[in-house]
């Protein structure tokens, strides 16, 4: 768990592009390697836009 998460506050903004993804058609899901959770917005997702896991390093498509 993050330290942003242990606070109760979690960002919901692309991982790939950075936009405020509140209220978007935008993924939700946890990394699969460490389970912080990650969100991405459509365009990203369509575009297969890499990531990377701010807590673990996981990069993913």
């Amino acid at each position: 768990m993050s330290q942003s998460e242990r606070r109760g506050f979690r960002s919901q903004r692309c991982i790939s592009c950075g936009i405020d993804v509140s209220g978007t058609n935008a993924a939700r899901f946890d990394c699969p390697d460490c389970g912080h959770l990650i969100f991405r917005c459509a365009k990203c997702r369509k575009q297969s836009n890499n990531y990377e896991c701010p807590d673990c390093g996981f990069r993913g498509p």
